[in-house]
């Protein structure tokens, strides 16, 4: 059994890792940068490691301090959480020749399934449906416009190394595409060292839907049902809920089914997420696989009961499933929604609900400064009901209940988008 983590990371996630560690009797140790000193991350932790400036790629980016915060600490195990270095295949290969555990799946298939190329052509070798577009890189332009015309408009270009919204955009024509070209693979560049893309369909007002998944290194899978996170502004998620008000019990077996088809075809280990694209026809098509524990995992929490970071580091230690997918059982609903800073700056006043069924995962308090450095979410706040109807009610009251003061926030309009669910 690991004896004790690393959290590399920051926020609510590097709380919640924490917390889940400290329940279960593990030590744990927090790396900050220098603007993060006084972040709750560090003052839960047994221990607290600076491993440098505020920016991220002198930080929490910073593959060797890590790890030798991890080798002086005497910690046995990493847990990278999401964002930062959580699908960085480079990283998660330093642990193994470290010997240090990797609280995730094998730097191979996090490697196989970052690159949506790759990615792809495996799912096609797996017989799983896939929106039709480019087999390999493209590089060159004029090579684009010639598969988008083969595809037929719209299509949408994306980075092969990319996500985050960054490196995508969508032609519905050929002149827009040679812009949108350009545009794509500069933003690529810049935010990931490379600008190779990839071009497929472009599948209109689809349901963005995602199944996690949970397997031991035993070969054993199952999935937990899935989330819909068809709500987002510029491809940044906002709410999710789980489950999904559209799916019938026979198309979620079906795709339930294709999720853990698409884990074993790369012999997954631990958490993971295989998002789908789902069209008004009930046409379901394999968009990525998420390679690592995913900021929307609490609503599937709520609805199974099952801790999901005390899954992955019990997976981690060499523990196998303690259930099958029969054992499974969804109950009720959940929402999340994801409440974000709009500046930075010291939160004069805070105050969040509580009540049964209602949670809150956030690293903010009174006090608090908020750096301009990093991702800009607050808190999650995450409720369950025995209904859609019951949650989207408690949901409404309970951001009624949220006090941030000293800062904007988008409380306001998510308050807008829960009115119109």
């Amino acid at each position: 059994m690991i004896k004790k983590v690393l959290i590399a990371n920051r926020g609510e996630i590097a709380v919640r890792i924490i917390r889940a560690c400290r329940e279960m009797g593990i030590e744990t140790v927090a790396v900050y940068s220098e603007a993060d000193r006084e972040a709750l991350h560090t003052q839960l932790a047994d221990e607290a490691v600076c491993i440098g400036p505020a920016p991220s790629q002198e930080s929490y980016l910073n593959m060797e301090r890590i790890i030798s915060a991890t080798i002086t600490s005497g910690a046995d195990a990493i847990h990278t959480g999401f964002g930062f270095l959580s699908e960085n295949s480079k990283f998660a290969e330093l642990c193994e020749k470290c010997h240090i555990t990797f609280i995730g799946p094998k730097s191979e298939v996090i490697r196989k399934m970052g690159n949506k190329s790759q990615a792809r052509n495996t799912m096609i070798d797996a017989g799983i449906p896939v929106i039709p577009g480019s087999s390999e890189i493209v590089l060159d332009i004029e090579r684009g416009r010639k598969i988008a015309e083969e595809i037929g408009y719209p299509v949408i270009i994306k980075a092969v190394l990319g996500g985050g919204g960054k490196g995508m955009r969508v032609a519905y024509t050929e002149e827009e595409f040679l812009n949108s070209f350009q545009t794509a693979q500069k933003e690529a560049k810049v935010s990931f060292g490379d600008n190779s893309m990839y071009i497929e369909h472009f599948v209109e007002n689809p349901r963005h839907i995602e199944f996690q998944i949970l397997a031991d290194k035993y070969g054993n899978v199952v999935h937990l049902g899935e989330r819909d996170c068809s709500i987002q502004e510029n491809h940044q998620k906002l709410i999710e809920e789980s489950p999904c008000p559209v799916l019938s019990n026979t198309l979620r077996r079906k795709m339930g089914e294709v999720a853990v088809k698409a884990a074993k075809a790369v012999q997954y280990e631990n958490a993971g997420t295989i998002e789908f694209l789902l069209e008004n026809d009930n046409q379901f098509y394999f968009m990525e696989m998420n390679t690592r524990i995913q900021v929307e995992h609490p609503v599937t929490e709520w609805v199974t009961g099952l801790d999901l970071i005390k899954e992955q580091i019990r997976i981690a230690s060499g523990f196998p499933l303690s259930y099958t997918q029969d054992d499974i059982r969804i109950n009720g609903h959940a929402i999340e929604c994801r409440i974000n800073a709009k500046s930075s700056g010291k939160i004069t006043d805070v105050h969040f609900p509580g009540g049964e069924g209602v949670r809150i995962d956030t690293a903010v308090y009174h006090g608090y400064i908020v750096p301009p450095y990093y991702d800009s979410m607050l808190a999650k706040l995450i409720v369950h009901g025995k209904t859609r109807e019951d949650a989207i009610a408690k949901m409404r009251s309970a951001l009624g209940e949220v006090i941030i003061e000293g800062i904007g926030t988008n409380i306001d309009y998510q308050y807008e988008i829960i009115e119109k669910m």
